[in-house]
């Protein structure tokens, strides 16, 4: 995805079952992607969210009975927005796929193939956000030209755009030097009529390998011709470009005064584009070669390869050599490095002690050989330096330029970061990024984290730190959320954002949840035997609702170690229940018969959470943290807390504020009969149960 202020997908469902809708939100966060849902449920109600809110996608069920498809179509393509619709359908026949694409439908998702529906959503969310850049881009483009022409136009250089042979541009310096009044003169002419005859064979010849995108000459020395036929020595300069979206050629005629010499002139132009003291090209001219390569792999595919190079310990060897030789340090480096250079390459002073090598044409191995080749010269023979002599190393940054990885600042970065590595770890080796070994390296780190895993659950290596749970209304019993930490062995406790991701991709959240609630029921029964009952809230997975493992092994550890069901909470989020509502059902009813009581957390920013509770009944509810951050300055969020708490008083259900942050919240919370708090402002998670609830 691209970058946004607001990385959320703004995403309107409309479809008739709540729970199928939730279950697609759900799908989707599953899948990393934040969901900010809207649900209109009449014709009016869709209309309005969509004038009124910001909208990416819209997911439409097909057949909907409360807003027709057909009606939703319409609406979508008459808003105004570039908004993609996608029908939600429980199979595609191929006259229904033909006429749902006819009416402005851009995509098709199946219901009941999750992989096939999340995939859907990614590409229409990718292609809208590129289609929003690109109309970035092209306001910024249209912005740029207008300026651009008004730099041409002022400028005194006659400049003029040519587009197969013909003028199709020309600023008010190119006029003048030919004699024109006005543009119209000279549109539409050929640029072989301000050609000398004695050189409009020789032209034609340049203007034929222009066309085939052949490279042109740095100058081209002619004779021209004015408007009144009085022919005059001048120099041309070629530069590709584009005019109102138009391929074409820039050119910058000249007039080359009799005095000058065309030898001298060439020498200064070469002088210009390099470092006096190295020999190589300076920064700008090799950075010119640069944006060239990138454009290149980005248009056609082609591959080249930057290196950076710095010599090692560079300030101590000028302390040695002494601050008057810097330049002819460069220069021998300088010297060296060109001695392992073919003609595919071309090399600049980048910085002051930094070369820059492009390999044009190189793909990753060829980098990375020459890359070697040049750091193992560089040590390897002792560096002549005006009396003195010295061993000089490098350390070598490069990146491999590609389709995949072409952008100047990005390239330049990694590069840079490159060369810093190689330093940071002593010098003298190369430090070469590869975008495809990118995603190796991802799959070999997933890998490895899916091999700690099994072994952190085979060794019991998940440790639980406590935050106190404060009631509002003055009880004061210990109760505790639990949060989950991996031990990494080496005194490194890692939070479970690091790794849950890759647990759930690969079947291991059940038996991280077991070795959880077994620790959990270790600490209840420890506290209870020490006349200290502590009750503990712990999150569990959607995966542990499959089957009866889960229920088995609390029931056993209960029973083994003496405890009471009544001091363990089992958490679920809101957003899975509604996803998997009869497991829930089964699960709920078997640990209460234990004692256990069931809690839902993250509640509220579902589509319909109060229809939820006719379906599950929990002890607890944990409101959603997002109402909870800007409490004391948000009315809507201060209202949706209050019917939170008024809703489960009236079903018995307890209800727990999390990320309390400042008294006023407290105020608040108190006020709307929340029973339980919890946050930073209390205290902080922690690995002691030792809080003072008295």
């Amino acid at each position: 995805m691209s970058k946004r202020q607001d990385p959320a997908l703004r995403l309107m469902l409309v479809d008739d079952s709540v729970e199928e809708a939730e279950g697609i939100v759900t799908g989707l966060r599953n899948a990393g992607i934040a969901v900010r849902p809207l649900r209109p449920t009449t014709a009016i109600e869709l209309t309005t969210m969509l004038v009124e809110q910001p909208v990416d996608l819209v997911l439409a069920a097909d057949p909907c009975r409360s807003v027709p498809f057909a009606e939703v179509e319409q609406r979508v393509s008459t808003c105004g927005k570039d908004i993609p619709l996608i029908a939600v359908v429980e199979e595609v026949d191929t006259d229904g796929f033909a006429e749902r694409l006819a009416g402005g439908t851009r995509a098709l998702a199946l219901r009941h193939k999750p992989p096939q529906l999340l995939s859907t959503v990614r590409r229409e969310w990718e292609d809208l956000e590129a289609r929003r850049a690109q109309r970035r881009l092209e306001t910024r483009v249209r912005e740029t030209e207008r300026r651009c022409d008004a730099l041409i136009e002022s400028s005194r250089d006659p400049i003029a755009y040519v587009h197969e042979g013909m003028h199709i541009r020309a600023n008010g310096a190119y006029l003048e030097m030919f004699g024109y009044d006005s543009f119209e003169d000279i549109e539409g002419m050929s640029l072989l009529d301000l050609v000398a005859s004695k050189h409009v064979a020789d032209f034609k010849q340049l203007l034929k390998s222009l066309s085939k995108g052949e490279s042109p000459p740095p100058r081209y020395e002619l004779e021209a011709v004015d408007i009144e036929g009085n022919a005059f020595p001048a120099v041309m300069e070629f530069a590709q470009a584009q005019y109102e979206g138009e391929p074409c050629q820039q050119v910058i005629f000249r007039r080359q005064e009799p005095t000058v010499d065309p030898e001298l002139a060439r020498k200064v132009e070469e002088l210009r584009q390099r470092d006096q003291a190295t020999g190589l090209f300076n920064r700008a001219t090799f950075l010119l070669a640069l944006e060239d390569a990138v454009g290149d792999a980005a248009q056609n595919g082609s591959q080249h390869g930057l290196l950076l190079i710095e010599p090692d310990h560079y300030q101590r060897l000028l302390q040695e050599i002494g601050l008057d030789s810097a330049d002819a340090v460069m220069a021998a480096i300088a010297e060296r490095l060109r001695s392992e250079l073919d003609d595919r390459a071309v090399a600049a002073r980048f910085a002051e002690n930094t070369l820059a090598v492009l390999l044009r044409g190189g793909d990753h191995a060829a980098t990375q050989t020459l890359a070697t080749r040049i750091c193992n010269t560089f040590a390897a023979e002792v560096f002549a330096i005006g009396q003195r002599s010295s061993v000089i190393t490098a350390s070598i940054g490069g990146v491999q330029i590609s389709q995949k990885y072409a952008n100047l600042s990005q390239i330049l970065a990694k590069a840079s970061q490159g060369v810093q590595s190689a330093t940071g770890t002593g010098g003298n080796r190369v430090e070469l990024f590869d975008p495809n070994a990118v995603d190796r390296a991802e799959a070999e780190r997933i890998e490895a984290w899916v091999q700690r895993l099994q072994e952190a659950i085979e060794h019991k290596r998940f440790v639980l730190h406590f935050q106190p749970v404060i009631n509002l209304q003055g009880d004061n019993h210990p109760v505790y959320d639990t949060f989950m930490r991996l031990d990494a062995g080496d005194g490194e406790l890692i939070s479970p954002g690091t790794f849950l991701q890759i647990a759930a991709e690969h079947g291991l959240l059940e038996a991280i949840d077991r070795c959880v609630v077994e620790q959990a029921i270790d600490l209840i029964a420890q506290r209870a035997h020490a006349g200290k009952p502590v009750t503990l809230l712990v999150k569990i997975s959607q995966e542990s609702l499959a089957g009866d493992g889960l229920v088995t092994l609390i029931g056993e550890q209960l029973a083994a170690r003496g405890a009471s069901g009544e001091y363990l909470a089992l958490q679920l989020q809101e957003a899975k229940v509604f996803t998997h509502l009869h497991a829930v059902q089964q699960f709920a009813a078997a640990v209460n018969a234990f004692g256990c009581r069931i809690g839902l957390e993250q509640f509220g920013a579902g589509l319909d959470s109060f229809q939820l509770l006719t379906h599950v009944q929990p002890q607890l509810l944990k409101i959603d943290r997002s109402f909870i951050e800007d409490l004391p300055k948000n009315a809507d969020s201060q209202q949706r807390v209050r019917d939170i708490a008024q809703k489960a008083r009236d079903l018995d259900i307890l209800t727990i504020a999390e990320f309390v942050q400042d008294a006023a919240s407290m105020s608040i919370l108190f006020s709307a009969g929340v029973d339980y708090v919890e946050g930073h402002f209390l205290a902080a998670a922690g690995p002691e149960m030792n809080y003072d609830f008295e």
